[in-house]
């Protein structure tokens, strides 16, 4: 039987609820910073970028992007995907979404994922 992976919406104060375990995050890039970089997403969040054969140097500064990626015990987070969601995002949605997933988590992932 096929594993359930769930990959909930977080912001940045749900992160120490979420430590080793995949998650999704979007926020806008601030800080560019060799193999690093810093989302904004309802507060700092740190990503370690992958430089391996899928690479994430694509972020882009000021750009709103989704990243998919290991939340560390450190609470940083190891990229494992990110989607370039442009300039001109709704961020009030983005944390009306996340607040929805979070309001109601039996829709959205198993209580025993976390």
């Amino acid at each position: 039987m096929a594993e359930n992976i769930s990959t909930p919406r977080i912001s940045a104060p749900h992160l120490e609820n979420f430590s080793h375990q995949t998650v999704r995050v979007l926020g806008k890039v601030t800080q560019l910073r060799g193999e690093q970089a810093t989302l904004d997403a309802g507060g700092d969040v740190h990503v370690l970028l992958n430089r391996g054969p899928v690479q994430d140097s694509h972020l882009i500064l000021n750009h709103a992007f989704e990243i998919v990626g290991k939340v560390n015990a450190d609470l940083s987070v190891k990229v494992l995907a990110a989607t370039d969601f442009g300039a001109n995002l709704d961020y009030s949605a983005v944390a009306a979404v996340v607040e929805a997933t979070h309001r109601y988590k039996e829709i959205f992932y198993e209580s025993g994922d976390i």
